[in-house]
């Protein structure tokens, strides 16, 4: 279940948003009266209520806004379980001098907006001697696998728990809670009100995560990834499990370059089956693998992990993705000669992206010259795949038929930028530009009004997706759906 947190400045506001959220499903909401701006009404806000409802009341130590005294927010959380609310939030330092009354059901929280705490399991204990119907656990993480120590509280406790990690590292805790066995996790009633750091909004948790669905025997999958946040790949990987009705969830995990090599270790441990891998652990990675296909070790980076009892096997998506994409632009067809072979290809970008589809270029016989805004990697990578470098600033001067654009230049927010001036862009040469969001970047753009052949990133994203959703459920991944899906998110008019 999902309980949906309401932090509204008026009392007319936090009665519509309930209604609506029920009417949108909510099932539980949490009425936020530290929010409230002026004297709080409990009567108003009960009465007809369409939904059980939490009441709390945030200091501001603990992420509130309560501006009263702590008497005044005392006697108003007293008020409402006189009241008849189905649960009351007391925070575990206050909880001794309220005691039971009603059927009211008591929530003892406890948060740190800091840190996770060394002696979590004490501060458990200390909890579970408050008279408890549920305990909340809202700590900070300051490493990924902190969420692992919480979460794995969450499966050991005696007393239903709720315990996730606050944060942009703490994003999938909140996800995974309900999979270890609390009766519920909290949402924002408007992805642009998030009343925590890290919180989800309630459409959030409900359409792209299926919250709801979430249980002890649900796989997981991920991307791993720093910064992770604006990875579009929990969107098109839950909307492919969703599509074939599988009891998987796809979730972001924040994983800063010091914390790899304890995140692997610990991840099949909390049924982790598989991940995506991107900026900056593609090569790192490497190091923690049992097994790799063919590509990886020719490439050295890898952007699929398979875990398997103790295997960690690697794979290299981008590699097949990018292939077809520019084979299928170039007429190829299905048992000849790649269309690649004796073509002159200009790669911008040595990183993860650069160094798979460079090494597909050259086994496809392609004429390949590596150009990157470090000249060193430019070179390093071309020694290692027996081909040309050339310095960035001199990337002009080759006449290539095709041009791939393996950097960020042209991401979004960047995207009045583009890695090579339209003037030398030429009618016949294919452009193809990783970059997926926008789709349309500048050099997109620029290289089809001077008519040339385009690929767009999101060709080769959604292609790569399709090749990990096979390693990860053994089916086809549902490229039109994905698409869609991917178009829809990058899109300037949402649909």
């Amino acid at each position: 279940m999902i309980c949906v947190s309401i932090g509204r400045g008026r009392h007319q506001s936090i009665i519509e948003t309930h209604h609506e959220l029920v009417q949108q499903g909510a099932k539980l909401v949490e009425l936020r009266l530290d929010y409230l701006k002026g004297p709080v009404d409990l009567a108003r806000l009960l009465k007809n209520r369409p939904s059980p409802v939490v009441v709390a009341c945030r200091r501001k130590r603990d992420g509130g806004r309560w501006s009263g005294t702590e008497e005044e927010r005392q006697v108003l959380l007293r008020a409402a379980i006189a009241e008849g609310v189905e649960y009351i939030d007391l925070e575990e330092d206050i909880a001794g001098q309220i005691p039971r009354f009603g059927p009211t059901k008591r929530i003892i929280s406890f948060h740190d907006f800091r840190k996770t705490p060394d002696d979590l399991q004490s501060i458990y204990q200390r909890m579970t001697q408050l008279d408890p119907d549920i305990i909340k656990i809202a700590v900070t993480a300051n490493h990924p696998c902190d969420n692992f120590r919480v979460l794995r509280l969450v499966a050991e406790a005696k007393v239903p728990t709720i315990g996730f990690c606050m944060g942009e590292m703490g994003v999938f805790s909140r996800v995974l809670t309900g999979k270890f066995g609390a009766p519920f996790s909290y949402a924002s009633f408007s992805e642009e009100r998030i009343l925590a750091p890290g919180q989800l909004s309630f459409q959030q948790m409900r359409d792209i995560y299926r919250y709801e669905l979430v249980n002890c025997d649900t796989e997981v999958y991920g991307v791993i990834a720093d910064p992770v946040a604006h990875s579009l790949s929990p969107l098109i990987h839950n909307a492919a499990f969703a599509h074939y009705g599988l009891n998987k969830v796809y979730v972001p995990f924040r994983v800063p370059r010091e914390a790899l090599m304890a995140f692997l270790e610990e991840a099949p441990k909390f049924g982790i089956n598989g991940l995506s891998v991107t900026i900056p652990h593609k090569e790192a990675v490497l190091e923690k693998l049992t097994e790799a296909d063919a590509s990886v070790k020719g490439i050295g980076a890898a952007n699929t992990i398979i875990f398997d009892g103790e295997q960690v096997s690697g794979f290299n998506t981008d590699y097949r993705a990018a292939m077809d994409s520019l084979e299928e632009a170039l007429g190829g067809k299905l048992g000849s000669e790649s269309p690649l072979a004796g073509k002159r290809v200009l790669m911008l970008g040595a990183g993860g992206v650069g160094k798979a589809i460079a090494y597909g270029l050259v086994r496809r016989k392609a004429d390949v010259v590596i150009a990157d805004g470090d000249d060193s990697k430019a070179r390093q990578l071309a020694e290692r795949l027996n081909c040309r470098a050339i310095d960035w600033a001199r990337r002009h001067t080759i006449a290539a038929d095709v041009l791939i654009n393996g950097t960020p230049v042209g991401m979004h927010p960047n995207v009045d930028q583009t890695p090579f001036d339209h003037r030398y862009l030429r009618p016949g040469m294919v452009i193809f530009d990783a970059v997926y969001n926008p789709e349309n970047t500048l050099l997109i753009k620029q290289a089809r009004a001077a008519e040339c052949t385009v690929i767009t990133g999101v060709d080769m994203f959604v292609r790569q997706a399709c090749l990990q959703f096979k390693l990860f459920t053994g089916l086809e991944g549902p490229a039109d759906l994905m698409r869609q899906v991917i178009r829809r998110a990058i899109s300037p008019v949402k649909m």
